[in-house]
């Protein structure tokens, strides 16, 4: 099955593996942390380089499998049939703008958040109120602890792109069955692409303190959206 993989979408799987075990083995045996290169932070963070908006979307979380294998499953199962219908340049196109555009998204949510969410834990700490250390944050950013504190915001995975995959098959086959683990009935794919969108919307506007950028996996599914409704209207 993995030799029959278009080619887009089987390079994407073997890079992606292939940094995953870099990203095992490098820091125990050089000592190199591959994830302050090329993870995404903050774009006013000292460690933030405009490379790690492409360099991000192919490294996952060396201390959890899951992460890469969920994402790399759902790649394998809807990733070949878009690029035999797009074609493997345009597929390679939209898997990277969408990849690109969460990690835009990201960045802007970064923007209007960070404040607030450093301040919620440090407010208590100085006896001042959230609003007035969040505003101290804001005027001190250029501060050596400051900038220490938002180097933290980092994300890494490829779920932005991978979402901007569901999106395009949930509009291009939209009503194809799917089927999941102990659901014994088939939902359409359209269906399934809109839960999976008010979820991530709902659970990123809950400001849940999970470890996930659920807003960068929307900005895929904007992209997406974007991307799949112009050629429609434009393209053959």
């Amino acid at each position: 099955m993995f030799r029959n993989l278009p080619p887009v979408t089987k390079n994407l799987i073997i890079i992606n593996f292939i940094v995953w075990l870099a990203m095992f083995v490098l820091p125990h045996s050089l000592g190199f942390n591959i994830e302050r290169i090329g993870a995404l932070h903050y774009i006013q963070a000292p460690w933030f380089n405009p490379a790690q908006l492409f360099t991000y979307m192919f490294m996952h979380d060396s201390h959890n499998i899951a992460h890469i294998l969920f994402n790399m499953f759902t790649l394998f199962m809807f990733g070949a049939t878009l690029e035999r219908t797009l074609g493997s340049k345009r597929f390679l196109f939209f898997y990277i703008s969408c990849g690109i555009g969460a990690a835009l998204i990201q960045e802007l949510v970064w923007y209007f958040t960070w404040p607030g969410f450093f301040a919620k834990i440090l407010a208590p700490l100085n006896g001042v109120s959230v609003h007035e250390m969040s505003a101290y944050l804001q005027e001190n950013i250029n501060d050596i602890q400051v900038q220490g504190m938002i180097n933290q915001l980092a994300t890494i995975g490829a779920s932005g792109a991978i979402y901007g995959v569901l999106l395009a098959f949930g509009m291009l086959f939209p009503n194809v069955p799917l089927y999941f683990m102990f659901i014994p009935v088939p939902i359409k794919a359209k269906w399934m692409v809109m839960a999976y969108g008010v979820i991530e919307l709902l659970i990123g506007m809950s400001q849940a303190n999970d470890g996930v950028a659920h807003f960068a996996h929307l900005g895929g599914m904007i992209f997406g959206f974007i991307i799949i409704y112009y050629w429609k209207k434009k393209a053959p």
